[in-house]
């Protein structure tokens, strides 16, 4: 990748909202990352390589079989989970300092709007899938979250 292509890519992270970038040209590879605060930008080229049979199983499939496996384990036989059907932030209230949707204890109905998930700038309102009472909430306000994570059991 030429000097010009690699300017004009810092360039556009720098001027965007984007957090990081990365391109794959032929056998090149760019990563530029925004860190927060004042903008700096990080490049790193890595030659491609071609990984080994062993390694990649290995490391993939013993963290996500410890770690994650471990919460919904303790979560599910206490009752109904909601999970999050996307990646984003999760907020329990519609703004800053409004109360929030549901608390511990509280009974909901199937479709009442249990938090936001902010993804890509827009709001994704929630609704449990199940009537019942919150028995637990697994996530703080403002956390990320991941696609199928455990935000809610309803007892």
């Amino acid at each position: 990748m030429d000097l010009r292509k690699l300017k004009t890519l810092i360039d556009l992270v720098a001027e965007s909202d984007i957090a990081e970038l990365e391109v794959t040209e032929g056998e090149s590879k760019v990563r530029i990352v925004k860190s927060g605060g004042v903008a700096q930008n990080h490049v790193m080229m890595m030659p491609q390589q071609v990984p080994t049979h062993y390694a990649p199983a290995a490391a993939p499939v013993a963290a996500p079989v410890a770690a994650p496996a471990a919460a919904p384990a303790a979560a599910e036989p206490t009752g109904h989970v909601v999970k999050s059907p996307m990646v984003g932030t999760f907020y329990r209230a519609s703004a800053p300092g409004n109360p929030a949707f549901v608390e511990v204890g509280a009974t909901v109905k199937e479709g009442d709007t249990l938090c936001i998930i902010e993804a890509m700038k827009l709001l994704n309102e929630i609704d449990a899938d199940k009537g019942g009472v919150i028995t637990q909430i697994l996530v703080e306000n403002g956390q990320p979250v991941e696609f199928g994570q455990p935000l809610f059991v309803i007892g």
